[in-house]
């Protein structure tokens, strides 16, 4: 089984259908699941939901529902006082790091997940994944798409429909 999520976390080549994956990722599916249908007065159960479903997470960070997320958000890290708006998706195949004071527009993507350039490979159903990373006080507007392996350093503002 860690061979298999190794593979995904490393950006080498693996079957994301490998059933030890799955198996991993539905458990983690179903946190996000429950996050998802807090109502708004669950903002305390939301807090410990995200702090159960995230690598990391900051103090005072806001993740609007509804969030989109491969493994629920397992491979994310975020810093301090992050805000992300409606409908965040987040492919979190390997690690996302946003930065502290980062604010997030509302139906963003942030890609980790990639796919072979051999048409072989993809028929096969292989991929690999890059990390994403957002530096500190970002401000990335409505509809960004963060494409895999980017950085994106402090301070930066990303334009709303940009494709970084």
């Amino acid at each position: 089984m860690r061979m298999a999520h190794d593979k995904m976390i490393s950006g080498e080549i693996y079957l994301p259908s490998d059933d030890s994956l799955m198996a991993e990722q539905f458990d983690c599916m179903e946190k996000l699941y429950d996050f998802n249908m807090t109502r708004p007065h669950e903002q305390e159960k939301r807090q410990q939901l995200l702090k159960e479903m995230f690598a990391e997470i900051g103090e005072d960070c806001y993740i609007e529902p509804p969030l989109h997320a491969n493994w629920g958000g397992r491979h994310m890290h975020l810093g301090r006082n992050v805000y992300a708006n409606f409908n965040l998706t987040a492919v979190d195949d390997c690690d996302i790091y946003i930065g502290d004071y980062t604010m997030i527009g509302p139906n963003v993507t942030l890609a980790t997940a990639n796919h072979p350039l051999a048409p072989e490979l993809r028929e096969q159903g292989y991929q690999y994944n890059l990390p994403v990373r957002i530096g500190k006080n970002v401000w990335l507007g409505a509809g960004v798409i963060v494409v895999p392996g980017v950085t994106i350093g402090d301070n930066s503002v990303i334009g709303a429909g940009s494709v970084v």
